[in-house]
């Protein structure tokens, strides 16, 4: 006799391209794999290029407060009734997926007794280590009412512990969906690379967390050096014109392409030297996981948990001194990794799910041995 699938769900902003979204995707499409769950997915806007990539048995629901001031307050109200009546206490385990969305919160503990809050990203650093801010942050998230927090790095735990003094806080880092990556990465693109270093960048353009001024930076310092180097740079963002205007009146085209957003980075990856990630802060950044499955090298800044899953292994982490990444690249540009990587590992990304899996298996199952 089959057993009787559970019911899960998840909440978020959308599926517009990005790192909390690739992960959810990749998350999604796996739970759905093991036909084990009926999977409902609440979204604040039903949009995104994402939303093609879910799996077909997953059914998709729109919940989008209204914004309206005085009449929103109204409606908001009749929507949230809405979904109570229809959905609460409906399913086995919820999850309120994007943080920073309060409808996501909302609904996932309306939806289950069996609720569950994931945190992407390092707000003790987003909030300028201001820990009133932090604290009202997560208040307003009403965090105590959540049954586990999930943090996708050892640092963002420490973090919320440090200073909310919570228990039921989980590592859960991101599912990965290596087989797709390594398919995608084969595709064809109309790029030729020059016979020069060229270095990747893939990520949200605006300077608020990723710092991406720093690539420019960094590119006038090795043209200054009179190095043969190439930035690519994929993705979009609320300064994503304004960075091609620095790049413009730093006389940096030679230097730095934009290329847009792109559905499939993958085979960029295989085309360049290494991937850079020069953030300020960074909950648990999805592309590790892309390059380590790509066995492409990796430079970045030291954010969450880069220190104990990449330096040595995947790649090289510098401090946040716009002056030590500069050395750092010049140095790798002219004598390569050797020094950086010494205790190269092979990424085995199979065990790596195997492990997410069974912690996400367990706080579904709500099994208090987690």
């Amino acid at each position: 006799m089959q057993k009787e699938k559970k019911k899960i769900l998840f909440s978020a902003y959308s599926l517009d391209v990005g790192g909390i979204e690739t992960a959810l995707i990749n998350l999604l499409n796996y739970l759905a794999k093991t036909d084990k769950y009926n999977i409902t997915l609440v979204l604040e806007k039903k949009q995104g290029i994402f939303l093609q990539q879910l799996d077909n048995s997953i059914e998709v629901i729109e919940y989008t407060p209204s914004y309206i001031k005085i009449i929103g307050k109204f409606i908001n109200i009749m929507k949230r009734i809405k979904f109570i009546l229809k959905y609460k206490n409906k399913f086995d385990a919820s999850f309120a997926y994007a943080t920073y969305c309060k409808m996501a919160s909302f609904t996932a503990q309306m939806a289950s007794n069996n609720s569950n809050l994931w945190v992407h990203s390092s707000y003790y650093e987003m909030y300028n280590k201001d820990k009133e801010q932090y604290k009202k942050f997560f208040e307003e998230l009403n965090y105590n009412k959540f049954n586990n927090i999930l943090f996708v790095s050892n640092r963002c735990k420490e973090e919320f512990e440090n200073i909310m003094k919570k228990n039921n806080l989980v590592v859960c880092k991101n599912i990965i969906d290596y087989k797709k990556i390594i398919k995608l990465s084969e595709e064809e693109v109309n790029y030729n690379k020059e016979n020069i270093f060229t270095i990747l960048y893939v990520g949200r353009l605006t300077e608020k967390s990723k710092k991406v001024s720093r690539l420019f930076e960094i590119a006038e310092y090795l043209k200054n050096k009179s190095l043969n180097f190439k930035i690519i740079v994929i993705g979009g963002g609320e300064d994503l014109e304004k960075y091609k205007k620095d790049v413009k009146q730093k006389k940096l085209e030679k230097y730095i392409n934009f290329i847009g957003e792109k559905s499939n980075p993958y085979p960029y990856f295989k085309k360049v030297d290494a991937l850079i990630l020069v953030s300020d802060n960074e909950g648990y950044p999805v592309v590790y996981n892309e390059a380590q499955v790509l066995n492409l090298p990796i430079i970045t800044t030291d954010v969450s948990d880069s220190k104990l899953d990449i330096e040595n292994k995947y790649g090289v982490v510098c401090e946040q001194d716009i002056t030590k990444i500069e050395q750092t690249v010049e140095d790798i540009i002219e004598n390569g990794f050797d020094k950086y990587i010494f205790n190269k590992q092979q990424f085995d990304a199979e065990k790596y799910n195997k492990e997410i899996y069974i912690k996400i298996e367990k706080i579904i199952n709500n099994d208090e041995r987690k």
